[in-house]
């Protein structure tokens, strides 16, 4: 394999399963590096990337790859591609916000090969359309490392994943399914293909008279890691979807944000474009 980013001195070694690759990931230490879709790796000279590496490629792990949809949750393998996840969920109303992230992300080409576990896993990556999304759909993560496994919420995994060691493996997201609807908005000033400036993924119920009863807000690409919208949460509840309304709110809760200064647009940019986001999002789920 040939990737930028990677020296003439780095490795590849491919793993049988899931245990061989937690395995091979502890024995080689720190230098050792979980290979998914490889298109951050592509990007890594940039980054600077100090120190020879070895790859345990994940890519010859069926299980990694499942994408199973039941009544009560959904179930992704981290190695599934965006491409795939798009292709799966496009007919169902509650999950559409990540269909939709996992289908207009990036290009086509790196949908074929970026993966859901990549997405979330990769660090220093704010406008991740995926993050938001699954935020906004309330998932959970499940880690196999060789402490044995474990399950947690997706908001608790952005804030320690640094801090994990190589060997822990994101192997499932699980995300419960709620009957509702939801939507992903995603702004790229510049051209098509490009990563967004700011996002926004609303995930909602309804009670029978048509008032919101519970809602999941996340915004993406604003600050250094995708977060909740929770005082825009909080003043919807038990409105109706009425887009104006909801672009006035937005509009009174961007302060709650700490957005960030980047090449692509600077921090005061990214809030002032998120009261038309909502405005957007919320004429969808609508018409819905």
């Amino acid at each position: 394999m040939d990737f930028l980013g990677a020296s003439a001195k780095d490795k590849f070694i491919l793993a049988r399963d899931v245990d061989d690759a937690i395995s091979k990931l502890e024995n080689l230490g720190d230098h050792a590096v979980p290979l998914a879709g490889a298109t951050w790796i592509m990007r890594e000279q940039r980054h600077n990337a100090p120190h020879e590496k070895t790859f345990v490629c994940l890519s010859n792990i069926p299980e990694l790859r499942r994408i199973t949809v039941n009544d009560d949750r959904l179930i992704i393998g981290s190695m599934a591609t965006q491409a795939q996840l798009a292709t799966a969920l496009s007919s169902i109303s509650d999950l559409k916000v990540l269909s939709i992230a996992a289908g207009t992300s990036a290009t086509p080409a790196i949908r074929r090969m970026a993966t859901v576990g990549g997405n979330i896993c990769t660090r220093q990556f704010s406008p991740a359309d995926l993050v938001p999304a699954l935020l906004a759909l309330d998932a959970k993560i499940e880690i196999r490392g060789s402490s044995g496994n474990r399950k947690t919420s997706l908001a608790e995994f952005l804030q320690a994943r640094e801090y994990l060691p190589p060997s822990d493996l994101v192997t499932q997201i699980i995300v419960p399914r709620n009957g509702g609807k939801s939507v992903h908005e995603r702004l790229c000033p510049h051209r098509a293909g490009a990563y967004p400036v700011a996002s926004l993924s609303v995930s909602l119920t309804l009670n029978p008279e048509g008032h919101i009863e519970k809602s999941f807000i996340a915004v993406g690409a604003v600050e250094h890691v995708a977060t909740r919208w929770t005082g825009f949460e909080k003043a919807i509840s038990g409105l109706r979807l009425e887009p104006s309304e909801m672009k006035a709110i937005a509009k009174a809760y961007v302060n709650e944000l700490s957005p960030r200064d980047c090449i692509d647009a600077p921090g005061w940019y990214r809030l002032s474009v998120l009261p038309s986001l909502a405005a957007k999002a919320f004429k969808h789920l609508s018409e819905f």
